[in-house]
């Protein structure tokens, strides 16, 4: 096929999902909206299919770990299904009798979706099933390692469609193998764009003039400080660390350690299964043995990390991941930006006012918006960490990876996709979640006036400056 037959094929898959979406909207309820976004859940939370579409993840992309997998499919979305489950997002969902205003749930249209290789059936699951929660069709563009997997999602989604009596052209794909033209005429034609992946496709987005919901680069840095339980903080960032192989963007790359307590937290660390590597060289030789991240190492389980990067041996056994002494930061220091492995660079700083700066100093590079976590029992600290650096989450005693995109035990809504504010370039600062698939008509009436007189305005500030 040709690039015009290309971009002909995807018009042709939008435009049967607009006629879909119509439908889907003129014969609307919320009953009906809950049940097709239900459908979309069960189709990877089956624990046949699930296991299927983690196995099949790991085996065409290379990336992650089966059982890794199986987790975040059904945490991730029995996660997300219970934040919609009571979300009104069909007809009247609001009225106010004193502003004298209605408000009227609408879908969008046709949600173009582009996902990433590193969750290639829990991210498109997840856009599925709020794009479909809010009344709107949805076209998937997987990364070409991703396809496979895609395939396979939408074919268990339309299965379930198909015992609810639901249109299957509400939730399609790009066909055939990726390109760079399909997923731009995508972008380009669809009613609202949500990326999540490379931050080539994220300019992409926000240069299409398709509204967009496209988020930034992750490049996580956790501080441990003096007063924390280092035990706790070693065994939550360990399992954060290695959970699927390092995929996630809130996966921790650097750690930032008080002076105070760093020997102590490196035996906690020890304990935990991360092994302290002091030869930084002989570590960036390895992995980024041309430039270029190496694709021996990311994402692959510690027994495969450590061949590659020729640590067998070197360390215990039993590593799970390494932490790299390192005080270089910025685009000279690699190890210092997203490792995408069990790879973490370790900060040693005088104090937490140093670890803050040094946390500075690492987002301004890359990262900047995402999140910072922190292990303290200071209240205070996790205030200052908000008021003084650029992120749009402070993680406070968690496993970072497991707490940023939503938790059953914080109050932040399930997401595989964060947005990282003004700071990293991006439309919004929260979650990706359902109230960003939906839109509000708004009807207004009229109520008795509400007209201020100028000096109960001013009147402080006449005072305070002389009128």
């Amino acid at each position: 096929m040709t690039v015009l037959d290309d971009i002909a094929e995807v018009e042709a898959t939008v435009a049967s999902a607009r006629a879909a979406q119509l439908r889907f909207e003129a014969h609307g309820s919320q009953i009906k909206y809950d049940r097709a976004a239900q459908a979309a859940a069960w189709a990877i939370m089956e624990p046949s299919r699930n296991t299927h579409l983690a196995e099949l993840a790991v085996q065409t992309t290379g990336l992650g770990n089966v059982p890794d997998k199986i987790t975040k499919n059904h945490r991730k979305t029995l996660g997300l299904m219970r934040d919609i489950a009571t979300a009104k997002t069909y007809g009247i969902i609001s009225e106010d009798a004193e502003t004298g205003i209605t408000q009227i749930a609408r879908p969008i249209g046709v949600i173009g979706a582009v996902v990433p290789s590193t969750n290639p059936a829990a991210t498109p699951a997840n856009n599925v099933i709020n794009a479909l929660k809010c009344g709107n069709a949805i076209v998937l563009s997987p990364s070409p390692k991703g396809v496979p997997a895609c395939e396979v999602l939408i074919s268990y989604i339309h299965a379930e469609f198909d015992k609810i009596g639901e249109d299957r052209d509400l939730v399609q794909m790009v066909r055939g193998k990726g390109s760079k033209e399909k997923t731009q005429r995508l972008l380009e034609i669809s009613d609202l764009i949500v990326v999540t992946g490379s931050q080539n496709n994220v300019k992409r987005a926000y240069t299409s003039g398709t509204p967009a919901l496209a988020v930034g680069a992750g490049n996580v840095t956790v501080i441990v400080d003096e007063t924390c339980d280092l035990d706790d903080a070693a065994q939550k960032i360990t399992a954060s660390k290695t959970f699927d192989n390092a995929t996630s963007c809130s996966s921790e790359n650097s750690i930032v350690v008080v002076d105070a307590v760093y020997d102590e937290f490196m035996v906690a660390l020890s304990k935990a299964g991360g092994a302290r590597i002091t030869d930084e060289a002989a570590i960036v030789a390895k992995l980024w043995p041309d430039g270029h991240l190496n694709r021996s190492v990311i994402a692959q389980d510690a027994d495969k990390m450590l061949q590659a990067l020729e640590m067998e041996g070197t360390v215990p056994s039993d590593t799970k991941f390494l932490a790299v002494e390192t005080t270089g930061i910025g685009p000279d220091h690699p190890l210092s930006g997203e490792k995408l492995s069990r790879v973490a660079a370790l900060y040693r700083a005088a104090d937490f006012g140093a670890a803050v700066n040094i946390t500075q100093r690492i987002m301004a590079f890359q990262g900047v918006g995402h999140s910072v976590g922190i292990h303290t029992a200071n209240a205070d600290r996790p205030l200052e960490i908000g008021k003084r650096i650029p992120t749009c989450r402070v993680i406070v005693n968690q496993a970072h990876t497991f707490a940023t995109g939503g938790s059953f035990t914080n109050g932040m809504p399930f997401s595989l996709s964060m947005g990282c504010g003004s700071w990293g370039g991006n439309s919004i600062d929260d979650n990706v979640h359902w109230k960003h698939f939906m839109q509000t008509v708004k009807i207004i009436r009229e109520i008795p006036a509400r007209e201020p007189k100028v000096e109960d305005i001013f009147s402080e500030y006449w005072k305070a400056s002389g009128q």
